[in-house]
């Protein structure tokens, strides 16, 4: 099976999930916190969920759809391994030349910085290696860091969406920043990544 490819940064290397990276998606995920701040994860986690995930992601890159990363730490490596501390995308359309950004962090990695980090990484590679022309990510309003990291890799907003998805029952607010490879290419120099 073909994988993704490592980034590295400072702090993190990002690479492709295993199916024995699934129980600590697991536990990462079922933080009610976590599944709170996304649009996407589901509350609650259950068992399976992460298998499914993992091997789902794992179709869509062997398709070319998307690259799904682990996002691992190493400045919280222990002796046996780099951690786990959560995930970052692109789901690509190639015929547009286009991707969708997202990610989420466990929530004892917030407020580091790390997320900022990845998104930088994943973002030019995107740009620079897949060729993409544009990249956006959707944030729910009321997670305000979220959107402090796309303003931080030099996303712009584009659109307040009201009530554009539901968390259960609850209609949620959705924000949207984006970025053309031109103006990445003019801010990238100024990422402190």
């Amino acid at each position: 099976m073909e994988t993704a490819p490592i980034l590295r940064t400072e702090r993190l290397i990002l690479r492709s999930f295993t199916l024995s990276d699934a129980p600590e998606v697991q536990r990462l995920a079922s933080d009610p916190d976590v599944a709170l701040m996304t649009a996407r994860v589901p509350h609650p986690y259950e068992d399976g969920m992460a298998e499914a995930w993992i091997s789902g992601n794992a179709a869509k890159f062997e398709e070319g759809a998307g690259l799904y990363f682990a996002i691992t730490s190493r400045t919280e490596q222990t002796a046996q391994a780099l951690p786990l501390i959560g995930t970052i995308s692109l789901e690509i359309d190639h015929a547009e030349k286009t991707a969708e950004l997202g990610y989420w962090l466990g929530k004892p990695y917030w407020n580091r910085g790390y997320c900022t980090e990845a998104a930088t990484a994943v973002v030019r590679y995107g740009f620079e290696v897949k060729k993409l022309t544009y990249i956006h990510a959707c944030y729910l309003e009321r997670n305000p860091a979220s959107g402090r990291v796309l303003q931080k890799i030099g996303m712009q907003y584009e659109a307040h969406c009201p009530k554009a998805i539901k968390r259960g029952d609850v209609p949620e607010d959705v924000i949207q920043y984006g970025m053309q490879r031109s103006a990445f290419d003019k801010v990238i120099d100024i990422i402190p990544f």
